[in-house]
């Protein structure tokens, strides 16, 4: 009879358990959604329905209340999303075309540099590489000023090609450090075969590297691009002009000039966070399967 009672109470206190796993995940998810909740229900209002109704979207199956009979408060304002659309759309195109091709850039030598160090071995080489892994340890932001005047002395200042050739230059250590050990789990039998028939180097990288390499390239593409979707201190001081602002300074200005107008800047602010939602959405998988590649050996 123990065994009996006991066995129910202990499937009870699993499923508790379980019950609380749960909530505690629900919780996480909420306090995590809050700010986009917020950034949705107030970019369809305008300030007096903000001003009155700061938590909820607007309702209109409610009666207006309002003191100015001739303020809509009820109703959702979907001209804020033409204009914030209006609004920030050269930003956007200035973004994706840096993201784009920092990203392509990026990823195209650091594959060819990854391929050199993990392929050769040459007199110095562990030297040249550890010198190089010395880069990962210098903070960008030491390097502000000393590359404000390279970039001045190169006539890039106010371009997007600055930002760019930056992004580029930057991401190479990090990017060669993961490529190169990925290359390396790769059999030389592979390699040896295409030398014996007659494959050239791009050859194998295009045939043999990228094809086998390709889940953690595109993980390294993804958070390239993220990476240059949200930069905001080098644009900031590289660029001058208002037609080449990025998102991230293009944001801020919104911001100041437009601080008291909440509905258009928070739909400004969804429109420049839907591309890499769409990203998330279409690349988990791949980015997933980027991370998790290299857990197994063999």
């Amino acid at each position: 009879m123990s065994a009996a009672h006991a066995m129910p109470t202990h499937f009870r206190q699993k499923k508790n358990l379980e019950w609380i796993k749960h909530l505690v995940v629900i919780g996480v998810l909420c306090i995590e959604l809050l700010p986009f909740y917020m950034m949705l229900q107030i970019s369809v209002k305008d300030n007096t329905t903000f001003i009155q109704n700061p938590w909820l979207p607007p309702n209109p199956w409610i009666p207006d209340q309002s003191a100015h009979a001739d303020i809509d408060t009820s109703s959702w304002r979907w001209s804020n999303y033409d204009y914030g659309i209006r609004l920030i759309a050269p930003y956007v195109a200035n973004t994706v075309f840096v993201a784009v091709l920092s990203a392509s850039g990026t990823l195209f030598f650091a594959i060819m540099g990854a391929y050199f160090f993990a392929r050769y071995k040459m007199p110095f080489s562990s030297v040249l590489w550890g010198l190089f892994l010395f880069l990962m340890l210098m903070p960008g932001i030491a390097n502000i000023v000393p590359l404000f005047s390279l970039l001045k002395g190169m006539h890039l200042l106010n371009t997007l090609w600055a930002l760019i050739i930056v992004h580029m230059s930057g991401g190479q250590v990090f990017n060669m450090f993961v490529l190169r050990h990925f290359m390396e789990d790769i059999p030389k039998d592979f390699f040896e075969a295409a030398e014996m028939d007659g494959a050239t180097h791009f050859q194998q990288i295009r045939h043999i590297v990228i094809p086998m390499c390709a889940a953690i390239i595109g993980t390294l593409s993804i958070f390239i691009f993220i990476g240059s979707w949200n930069e905001y201190l080098l644009p900031l001081i590289v660029l001058r002009d208002k037609e080449l602002f990025t998102l991230g300074v293009g944001l801020i200005y919104l911001d100041g000039e437009y601080v008291k107008r909440w509905g258009l800047i928070m739909s400004a602010f969804f429109v420049a966070s839907v591309p890499l939602i769409i990203i998330f959405l279409f690349c988990m998988k791949l980015f997933v399967r980027g991370l998790s590649s290299g857990a197994i050996k063999g």
